[in-house]
């Protein structure tokens, strides 16, 4: 079992719909109205759809469904178009400090119609989200150059307030009762698809919501998986197996990230116990550089212990997360993920620390890691789950 919630948050859990406090959404607004005059800027467009698009939510609490169009002007109530008619109820409690409309057959041509209302001038008018290039062009068509913000807003989104730590605790909680319900309840027989549906048993009720929950699951004796599938397939867990999972759940939008291994029936063999030992290391290395003015530079290196032992990667060996997968995501030495930016860690990040080593034949590996905050001095553990290799026994 995991730790339970500490009585604060467990309130906000309990919550008929929770929300961020007066000050805490007032903070976010300032930051918008911050990068809104560093671009030259009147007005903002943030939109969002099929759930997609966290600047919606940041700035009004509602969740997208189909399709959100908001229209941002300093000191002004922000207008929200929605789609679809029979979501605006429920829109209307959620987002309360916002003029929630129907988007009628156009949500962005409801918010260019808001915009001319509130004398948007040519080339004063900038964007945060997934805007389509339709949804551009009809903006551009009567606003000139629209400016796009997304590279501000990610990183407003890289520093988390205290109450968006709160919510992250929450979420993490949520994760940990999922891997904890994957642990408890593997065993021989269960096809993929359980494992799937044993994790969400575990948060859905208490208000939990799945982001992600990826299984690979090999023979330890033959290994023909070094990375956990993003979709399951109806293989069924036999003794003998190595199981290791990634699995986020969230509190409304705000979730966890936790990894694991397990074996099922049988002790690791000394490939696996290899393998699981080198990510061990690490996770502890980078876990000792990572503080406030780290630079990811640093966190490479010291992740180096992996290629010391012969193995490589397949994920990505960290990266940012809460309010999307963040700066920096970082590669190992031998997988590289891009370019390495020279900018630091700051107290206030949340970050996933991930090391997946794998064979160089890309056939084995195993996953462990967990969402930290970045603090001044070092980590915080935002997870409550024992890490370590766990054996099964057979039941």
């Amino acid at each position: 079992m995991t730790a339970p919630l500490p009585g604060p948050l467990w309130r906000i859990v309990e919550a008929e719909y929770p929300r961020f406090s007066p000050q805490e959404m007032e903070r976010r607004r300032v930051a918008i109205k911050g990068a809104l005059a560093e671009a030259g800027c009147d007005h903002l467009v943030y939109c969002g759809a099929n759930r997609f698009g966290s600047g919606v939510q940041w700035l009004t609490g509602w969740p997208i469904t189909a399709e959100a169009v908001g229209i941002f002007t300093p000191e002004r109530p922000d207008s929200l178009f929605i789609q679809y008619h029979n979501h605006v109820p429920l829109a209307r409690r959620l987002a309360g400090n916002c003029d929630v409309r129907w988007g009628e057959q156009s949500s962005i041509r409801e918010a260019a119609g808001e915009l001319a209302k509130r004398g948007a001038k040519a080339d004063t008018v900038a964007y945060i989200g997934p805007l389509t290039a339709d949804q551009h062009d009809m903006l551009a068509a009567r606003f000139g150059i629209i400016k796009n913000l997304n590279k501000s807003y990610v990183r407003l989104r890289m520093t988390k307030s205290g109450e968006e730590l709160d919510w992250l605790r929450i979420g993490a909680h949520f994760s940990d009762l999922g891997m904890a319900a994957l642990r408890d309840g593997l065993r021989p027989g269960l096809t993929e698809r359980e494992l799937g549906d044993l994790v969400e048993r575990a948060y859905v009720a208490r208000g939990g919501t799945n982001v992600i929950h990826y299984f690979g699951v090999t023979p330890m004796h033959d290994p023909q998986i070094a990375v956990p599938t993003q979709f399951p397939s109806t293989r069924r867990v036999q003794a003998g197996d190595v199981v290791f999972a990634e699995i986020s759940a969230a509190f409304w939008d705000y979730p966890g990230q936790v990894l694991r291994s397990f074996t099922i029936g049988e002790e690791p063999t000394s490939l696996y116990r290899d393998l699981h030992a080198a990510a061990d290391a690490a996770f502890d290395a980078i876990a000792d550089v990572l503080r406030d003015g780290a630079l990811p530079a640093h966190v490479i290196e010291a992740a180096r212990v992996i290629e010391d032992a012969g193995f490589t990667s397949v994920d990505d060996l960290l990266h940012g997360y809460g309010g999307g997968y963040l700066p920096p995501i970082l590669g190992s030495a031998s997988r590289p993920a891009g370019p390495v930016s020279d900018e630091p860690f700051r107290a206030g990040m949340t970050v996933v620390i991930q090391p997946n080593v794998v064979t160089g034949d890309g056939k084995a590996g195993v996953q462990t890691g967990e969402m930290v905050l970045v603090t001044k001095d070092g980590i915080e553990r935002m997870h409550a789950m024992p890490r370590g290799f766990v054996s099964l026994a057979p039941l």
